[in-house]
């Protein structure tokens, strides 16, 4: 309250008692009690009316305690119920439960995780896949301005993600580990890596390496084996020891039949060996019978050649070759599709070859790309002329429905470098991504695609989409979304099937250790996306004849369903539209690979490590107590008294006009029963 403020109530207290006492005190002459009564009842009357008027402001503080959180993070993937582990976590978790003092101290949150991180402390160890690193981003984001010492419950294993050693150093809460699983070393031969490409290529050979690891003291000699059902097609005999503990095996394989093939490398396991899970892993290989051969056509360097290249080449089936006019020129009859980057006045004889040999295109204009040419060359659009220069964001159209556009999140992507302007398509087309200008989002063309007399062309408006790569890697931790973005639009291109009203999108075969998802797309007699249809997967086990059905669901501008719950085997599987009886089939095999059966023993060294990093400890799951011992007396996690100042002004307060309404009604009264009304 300020001090102008009071001096106010003092003045309307003054104005108050002088009003009171001038009715009450000079004007009747009287000096009894009743008259007195009276008097202060007018001042508490009229004293507060003018506080109302004042209307003070008032600060109140109320104290309370506030308890320090104590984070339970515990490792629900399948790695656990392999090592049989799950009693020990529950009874680790039980004690943290009834612990009354732990209670006391700390507000306890539990959490589990696998490939995510979820708040739960019901458990079923079925995760396929384990993120450590994962976990302690997400924790560090809830729990950044609180105190939240973390106990973590693993056994240190991780399969994919950042290494989270690395990630526990920017964890700002003391990390506590408990050691889940085996401690003991055992003799163990392990298969660690297998890398094989997943196509193949009709009369050639096809290149697998192997990395087979040995953990033991003694020496020791067995084979490793490439086999085809039951035929062995390659073997080696690999000799390890203490020091030689690792070898790198390379080989090549031939392909001489168009199909997919099954294949299962093996280690010969050791005698009495106690985990022979992680000596085998199977793979498969796509062989085909042709390659798509696409030119890169620029004038000059820029990083988003290189970027192009790499994109369309993740693919195995697809080689990209950047050229400039002339060697095209020379060269046209070798490809199948062309990306022309920002063409300008020296490619007519670009234009040339591509009129005397037809293919698809995809145009890719930028500050550079000559406008007046490809204005006067091409039929299909016309681009403002302009010498501008502007950048442009990229806002995603959700009813594009030639292909299904991977969920990228174009919004967080760097703007694009290009001319300032519209495009004019004059054919029919369909917009994959339109223009932002700043903030505002316009209806313009940023990347299209259209098809014309049995031609199909793609046309982005902007330079630069290197940045949108690394930018895709920095939100996903990989390049394979971008990348797989990038080989849709050049599957597109390459393709010269029809539209079909019904378009399902699967692998061949799928490893094990990763989500089995199929995508579909359907549109009605116009071609339109239709999201009212029921489409669902009857599914059958070519091995078992087990039959299942799993309905679609509806993500964005196309249908998905997760069959990651099947186990390995091959499958056959029908997709129906449920009103129109339109239906797809096809084939897909699933391997048998569990890369959480790969562990025998838990890290104890990278759980220590972490603790260290972070002031915390490493706990074994027989010293729990100790653990809740140095919780409860760590100075650091002291429960915490905090206060909160609220500011209330008076007219809120609705006690005030009560008593106001209390002395009016008195001050009638006591006049009235005196007679002095």
């Amino acid at each position: 309250m300020g001090l102008s403020t009071l001096l106010w109530i003092i003045l309307s207290g003054i104005i108050a008692l002088l009003l009171a006492l001038f009715q009450y005190w000079y004007q009747s002459k009287k000096r009894s009690i009743t008259f007195k009564l009276l008097a202060f009842l007018r001042f508490a009357t009229i004293f507060m009316i003018l506080l109302l008027l004042i209307n003070p402001k008032v600060e109140k503080e109320t104290f309370y305690n506030e308890k320090p959180k104590l984070v339970v993070a515990v490792d629900n993937s399948s790695s656990i119920s392999f090592l049989n582990q799950e009693d020990t976590i529950s009874q680790i978790i039980e004690a943290f439960k009834g612990h009354k003092d732990l209670n006391d101290k700390f507000d306890i949150d539990f959490f589990a995780f696998s490939d995510d991180v979820v708040m739960s402390d019901s458990l079923d160890y079925s995760g396929g896949q384990t993120n450590v690193s994962n976990a302690f981003r997400k924790l560090q984001d809830i729990y950044k301005s609180d105190i939240a010492p973390t106990i973590l419950l693993s056994d240190g294993n991780q399969t994919y993600g950042s290494d989270y050693e690395y990630e526990s150093l920017k964890y700002k809460q003391p990390i506590f580990s408990i050691t889940i699983g085996d401690t003991t070393a055992h003799a163990d031969l392990k298969l660690q890596q297998l890398n094989v490409n997943k196509y193949a290529f009709y009369k050639n050979k096809f290149p697998v390496e192997a990395i087979l690891t040995y953990n033991g003291d003694t020496e020791i000699t067995t084979a490793f084996k490439i086999l085809n059902g039951n035929t062995t097609v390659w073997s080696q005999n690999i000799t390890f020891d203490k020091t030689n503990n690792s070898k790198v095996v390379n080989l090549t394989l031939p392909a001489n039949q168009v199909g997919l093939f099954t294949y299962k490398a093996m280690v010969d396991p050791l005698e009495g060996e106690k985990n022979t899970i992680n000596n085998v892993k199977d793979f498969a290989i796509e062989v085909v019978n042709e390659k798509s051969n696409i030119a890169i056509v620029s004038d000059f360097i820029h990083p988003d050649l290189g970027m192009l290249k790499k994109s369309v080449e993740s693919n195995e089936q697809r080689t990209a070759t950047i050229l400039d006019i002339n060697e095209f020129v020379s060269k046209a009859t070798d490809f199948q599709m062309v990306i022309l980057y920002q063409p300008n006045n020296k490619f007519r004889p670009v234009f040339d070859a591509l009129n005397a040999n037809p293919m698809n295109r995809f145009v890719i204009a930028g500050t550079k790309t000559d406008w007046n040419l490809l204005n006067n060359i091409t039929n299909e659009y016309k681009h403002d002329i302009n010498s501008q220069v502007e950048d442009y964001l990229a806002i995603s159209n959700t009813n594009y429905s030639e292909f299904i556009v991977p969920d990228l999140d174009f919004q967080s992507f760097p703007p694009l470098k290009g001319k300032f302007g519209n495009l004019n398509i004059s054919v029919p087309f369909q917009s994959i991504l339109n223009k932002q200008i700043g903030s505002v989002v316009t209806d313009h063309v940023l990347l299209a695609t259209f098809e014309q007399n049995a031609s199909r062309q793609a046309i982005l408006l902007g330079e630069d989409i290197w940045r949108w790569r690394a930018q895709s890697y920095l939100n996903k931790e990989s390049f394979n979304e971008f990348d797989d973005f990038i080989g849709k639009i050049i599957q597109y291109l390459a393709s010269k099937k029809r539209k079909e009203r019904l378009n399902v999108e699967f692998e061949s075969f799928y490893n094990g250790s990763t989500n089995v998802i199929i995508n579909a797309q359907y549109f009605n007699k116009n071609y339109e996306f239709d999201n009212r249809e029921s489409l669902s997967i009857i599914v059958t086990d070519d091995v078992s004849g087990d039959t299942q059905t799993f309905p679609f669901v509806l993500k964005n501008n196309n249908y998905e369903v997760d069959l990651s719950s099947l186990k390995a085997s091959d499958y056959s599987f029908t997709v129906k539209a449920t009103n129109s009886n339109i239906s797809k089939s096809g084939k897909f095999k699933i391997l048998a690979y569990n890369i959480e059966e790969q562990f025998l023993n838990a890290n104890v060294s990278k759980l220590k490590t972490i603790a260290s990093n972070t002031n915390g400890s490493l706990y074994f799951p027989d010293k729990t107590t100790n653990l809740i011992d140095n919780l409860l007396s760590d100075t650091r996690f002291a429960i915490i008294e905090k206060s909160t100042k609220n500011t209330v002004s008076l007219i809120n307060w609705k006690y005030l006009l009560a008593l106001i309404a209390l002395c009016l009604a008195s001050e009638w009264f006591i006049r009235k029963y005196n007679g002095l009304i």
